[in-house]
């Protein structure tokens, strides 16, 4: 056993031994050897794990709330962006003193909030790191009472996410997003939409909107790269829409020089934000689609503990961790 991996296991064993915890498997993982290994590691270390695995939409949701009500520490997810969302989902339906700790297990195409927040997409590592990191406080933002802890996106982005055909995503990662962004960039339409937050108002010809909580969007695009996950605000990113190549050009280079503003591109940072379009704006939730004619996102700082390491970029201050068994107080 090589002697990262001895000590991680040491790590379980002094810690973990009196957590209870859950793990919620996508049912599309759970029979992956990697997956299996890295379960039973953690249980020959003591950790007191129950697995679960979805079926169906909506399947992660109950689990996770079920899981709080039934007391488990930790809830961890074995899933992609999508599965993370719904646990999400299913730990804010509980007052917050109930809700168990959140460890992520990322098993997905593009695991867009794992690689943002600095954590190991190898199966064994992560589910260790889920069990013994410290819990730290991090916002959830929600869009009209739909909660999620990455990223939201409107306009020509969403569309990417919510036309790419899953076996795509399977085969080619966050590849497959790219391809399709290609496939379908001067068939897009703009979107008319206004604007309100608690600074400013603005009525824009939307290309793409991004609220991030996290950085990473839509198969590794930064698209809100200076976003923290505990600052009580979402980063805001507005691309304008443009009519020419040498626009998309003068784009790039607007976003290459973020934070400052251009033509095309404006940035801010709000603890809430309205939006009113002309026809129906399509959406993603964490890579989720859904489609909103007018909506309200706001954040709820510090509604969750998220086992997190000290070294995570996602971080805006260094934060003294929950104890790695026990709820966050």
């Amino acid at each position: 056993m090589p002697a990262e991996r001895e000590a991680a296991m040491t790590t379980i064993k002094e810690k973990e031994r009196e957590t209870m915890a859950t793990l919620i498997l996508n049912g599309k993982s759970a029979q992956l050897p990697a997956v299996r290994q890295a379960v039973g590691a953690c249980r020959e270390a003591g950790a007191a794990l129950r697995v679960q695995v979805t079926w169906e939409a909506g399947d992660a949701e109950r689990m996770a709330e079920q899981a709080g009500r039934d007391g488990v520490d930790r809830v961890i997810v074995g899933g992609g962006d999508g599965s993370i969302n719904e646990v999400v989902n299913g730990l804010m339906r509980l007052p917050a003193e109930d809700r168990p700790g959140l460890g992520l297990m990322p098993l997905g195409s593009a695991n867009d909030l794992a690689c943002g927040l600095g954590l190991s997409l190898e199966p064994a590592a992560a589910l260790q790191a889920a069990l013994s990191l410290p819990l730290r406080p991090v916002d959830v933002p929600s869009l009209d009472g739909q909660h999620f802890l990455n990223m939201a996106t409107g306009g020509f982005g969403a569309e990417i996410s919510s036309s790419t055909p899953k076996s795509l995503k399977r085969l080619l990662g966050g590849g497959a997003y790219s391809l399709i962004g290609a496939l379908k960039a001067w068939q897009y339409r703009p979107y008319p939409v206004r604007l309100r937050w608690a600074e400013g108002e603005r009525e824009a010809s939307l290309f793409v909107l991004a609220l991030g909580n996290g950085t990473r969007s839509g198969g590794g695009q930064h698209l809100t790269p200076e976003a923290r996950i505990d600052d009580g605000l979402l980063d805001v990113l507005i691309l304008r829409d443009f009519a020419s190549l040498g626009d998309m050009a003068r784009m790039r280079r607007e976003l290459q020089r973020r934070p400052g503003e251009g033509t095309f591109v404006e940035t801010f940072r709000t603890a809430w934000l309205s939006v009113e379009a002309d026809t129906d704006l399509p959406l993603t939730l964490d890579g989720e689609p859904c489609h909103r004619r007018a909506f309200r996102v706001e954040v709820a700082p510090g509604a969750l503990s998220l086992a997190l390491p000290d070294e995570c970029p996602l971080l805006s201050t260094p934060v003294t961790g929950q104890p790695a068994s026990g709820r966050a107080s």
